[in-house]
This record gives structure tokens, sequence and C-alpha cells, in this order.
């Protein structure tokens, strides 16, 4: 940070940048805490006696920090599932799920990606699909200048991509 301080013609030892290297040193060690993190920590499962119907949580806050420019983005994460045997989980872990992949250097793509597949293989559902939406400050504040703009990504997995009665479904929940 000092380095970069430097390089933008900014004098590091002067008041109100003194400590500002250690600052920055402390926020990456916990925006990126997820790099360190094990969401199968999260994990907790109910047995719902057979319920096998969607299930869909909107609006999950998401903050996390593009890879190649090292800003944030910022948006909101989608979930559905359909549970397999009656078996589900705790709502609330969805939003711990998402948090700590989002901790981590990422791409919204590989995001989307990882957890739609963590939830596949630890819950086991008939099928998940994972929506993210999100403002990336890389092309907000420098570059493009496209302020407002919004990246949406999907991923399928099980009976939400192969049926698409159940796709359209869950797209129709997600548009109210």
């Amino acid at each position: 940070m000092r380095e970069i301080l430097l390089a933008v013609g900014e004098d590091p030892e002067r008041e109100g940048l003194e400590e500002t290297p250690a600052r920055v040193a402390r926020m990456y060690a916990e925006i990126f805490s997820g790099l360190q993190a094990d969401p199968k920590q999260h994990l907790k499962f109910f047995d719902a006696g057979g319920h096998d119907e969607l299930v869909l949580v909107r609006d999950i806050p998401l903050y996390s920090v593009c890879e190649h420019h090292l800003l944030p983005f910022i948006g909101k994460c989608h979930i559905a599932y359909i549970p397999k045997n009656g078996r589900i989980i705790g709502l609330s872990k969805f939003a711990r799920i998402v948090e700590c992949f989002a901790r981590r250097p990422q791409v919204q793509e590989r995001l989307t990606a990882q957890i739609a597949d963590f939830i596949e293989e630890n819950l086991d559902p008939r099928g998940v699909a994972v929506f993210i939406e999100a403002e990336h400050l890389c092309m907000t504040m420098r570059g493009a200048r496209a302020a407002g703009a919004l990246t949406k990504t999907s991923a399928l997995r099980g009976c939400m991509r192969t049926d698409a009665k159940t796709r359209n479904e869950v797209m129709l929940l997600l548009s109210k």
C-alpha cells in the first residue's frame, strides 16, 4: 500500500496517511477472510417430512472483490432449490455460504458456480439455481464508467437445468 501511495504521487508519511498501509492490510484480511473459511461449517440440515417443492431465498446481500482490479462488486444473490427426500437446510445458512465464497478475490461467474456446486454437492437436492446480479465498481469508477450497469449470472444444476417447467417457475418467482 505504501508503494501504491508513492506511485500515485502521495506522501505516505503525511498526517492522515501514516497508518493507512496497516489499516488497508487489516481491511483486506477481513474482506478476504473467505480464503480461510470453510463453508461446510454453516451446514445444518433438517428433515422436512418429505417436502419436495421449490424453496427460493431472494435478495441475499453480496459484497465481493473483483480479482482483476481489487475493487468491490456489490449486489444480490438468489438461491432456489428443490429438496430431495425432505432434506432441507436452515435458510440463514444460505447467506453465510454466499458470504464465505464472496469474501475471496473473485469473478462473478465463478462465484455463481461455486455457490451452486457447493449446494448441489452438500445438500444433494433434486435441483439448484443460483442467480447473482451485481454492480462492479471496476466498471463504474474507472474504465467504461458505466454507473448502474448490472451484471447478471446464473448457475443451474440438476432439474433446474434439465426441466424447462421448473426453471420457468423459478424465473417467474424471481421476476416478481
